[in-house]
Order: C-alpha cells, then sequence, then structure tokens
C-alpha cells in the first residue's frame, strides 16, 4: 500500500505513540533513527496488519529497538578496547539494575559537579549510545543548589519492560513533565 501512493505523510506510516517510541529509540542519533525505522517498517510488514492495523505501532517499533541492541552491542565491542570493556559493561550493569530494579525507571540523575571513575564510565556509555543526555540541567527540590544531568537508559534495554508493573518510562519530551525527572530517587551518583 505504501509503495503506491506517493504522497505519504508520516502519519499515514506510523501512529503518534510509536513516534515517540522511535525517536527515544534512536537516542537523537540520526542513524540509528533510520535503521530503526526501517526495521519497524519490516517488523509491521512480517505482522501483516490485523487487528493493530497496518501503521507501524508502539510494538513494531521496540520489537526494531531489542533487534538493534545487536548493532550497538557490535559497535561497542570494535570502539573499546579489550581492557575498557569489562569495566563499562559492569558500570552498564549497574545502571540497567538501577533502573529496571531498583527505581523502576528510564532515567537516572547525575550530579553535574561529581567527578569520580563513574562519572568517567558515564560519559563513555553515552559515546557508545547506550545512554543518552535528556536534560543537561536538572533541580531536585531536595538537594538546593545541586544541578543533575538526566540520561536515559537505552530503549533496547526496557522494552520488555512496559509490560513489567510498574515501570515508568519517563516523557521528558512533553511539556510539563519536568516534575518527573526532579525525583531524588532517580540520582544515581551524587
Amino acid at each position: 500500500r505504501f509503495a503506491q501512493n506517493s504522497s505519504l505523510s508520516l502519519g499515514d506510516m506510523i501512529n503518534e505513540g510509536a513516534q515517540d517510541s522511535l525517536v527515544l529509540a534512536s537516542g537523537g542519533v540520526a542513524r540509528d533513527f533510520l535503521s530503526i525505522f526501517r526495521r519497524s517498517v519490516d517488523v509491521a510488514r512480517e505482522r501483516g496488519g490485523g487487528a493493530r492495523g497496518e501503521r507501524i505501532n508502539v510494538e513494531d517499533v521496540n520489537v526494531a529497538a531489542g533487534e538493534y541492541d545487536g548493532s550497538k552491542r557490535e559497535e561497542f565491542r570494535h570502539d573499546t578496547f579489550d581492557d575498557d570493556q569489562r569495566e563499562l559493561n559492569e558500570e552498564y550493569a549497574e545502571i540497567q539494575k538501577f533502573c529496571l530494579d531498583r527505581v523502576q525507571s528510564n532515567c537516572i540523575l547525575v550530579n553535574v559537579n561529581a567527578s569520580s571513575s563513574k562519572v568517567q564510565l558515564k560519559d563513555e556509555l553515552v559515546d557508545l549510545k547506550l545512554l543518552h543526555l535528556v536534560d543537561s540541567r536538572v533541580t531536585v527540590s531536595k538537594r538546593k543548589g545541586k544541578i543533575y544531568a538526566a540520561y536515559m537508559l537505552d530503549l533496547s534495554q526496557y522494552t520488555g519492560e512496559r509490560t513489567r508493573r510498574g515501570f515508568e518510562i519517563i516523557p521528558f519530551w512533553k511539556p510539563g513533565s519536568t516534575e518527573s525527572l526532579r525525583r531524588t530517587t532517580l540520582i544515581y551518583i551524587e
């Protein structure tokens, strides 16, 4: 159907929730956006419409993002030295555990003035596109005078968590959602 109509809009191909998921999954990286979008098209075609319709939906994007994790992990192996991989993997596992088990949320806060090996590892994980900066200046009411940066765990790490009871995906991209990021429980590095 899509190939026959040359005047398609994005809304003709993908629903609004899936658009948000696609932007989250790509972490603002154009190449990742295009790769995940392309795979989402394939997933929707393989699904064959049905009750969810022909347009790409959130579940299609989540499947594509989960599959894209393999590509990111391969890039990780190529872009890091063997000595660094262990330490980075351990830190990433800690961040995953913090997000998925402790705070049950997709975001963490890091004090912008903190200086530790954890901060350096976090920066490397951002460079490797496993963490994504979502706000460089967040204040927390119970931490007067301190500024935090908010980071999102890569969507591929929690797409399956949507069905997990109590897991919160903070909609930081929506107006009026900044309060969701301002919680002390999200502080990962003080």
